[in-house]
């Protein structure tokens, strides 16, 4: 029996299929389903679990090379829910683009983990190193 680290079945299976530049995607309770793309829904009620919590369970034993995340994340939040972000994400900076292009990379991805965080536009994507 697993005793640290994450304890999702699921989660852990597909962490292992992920290789080198594979993407992941990290998503809120809105985000579209994308049928062809293996989902895991750990959504449990509003902001329960939220990503910034699944990217800091992630990181625990995964290598993140590159993050992207919409622009609209920025305008849309506070400066401490950004910061909250860009201080998990260090040493690493997150590369932000229009929320159109951000989803022209979703099918590439080999995975989307959806929470249920309410955040707008938290979502991100993250390759593998």
């Amino acid at each position: 029996m697993l005793k640290t680290g994450i304890l999702n079945p699921q989660i852990n299976s597909l962490l292992a299929r992920i290789r080198h530049t594979n993407t992941l995607v990290l998503a809120d309770r809105g985000f579209p389903f994308w049928p062809h793309i293996e989902t895991v829904d750990i959504s449990l009620i509003d902001d329960v679990p939220q990503v910034a919590q699944l990217l800091a369970a992630i990181q625990q034993n995964w290598t993140i090379g590159r993050i992207w995340m919409a622009e609209e994340f920025r305008e849309h939040n506070t400066p401490e829910t950004v910061s909250r972000i860009a201080t998990l994400a260090h040493p690493l900076a997150i590369q932000y683009e229009p929320h159109v292009q951000f989803k022209l990379r979703v099918p590439h991805a080999i995975g989307l983990i959806r929470t249920g965080d309410t955040t707008q536009y938290a979502n991100m994507i993250l390759e593998s190193a």
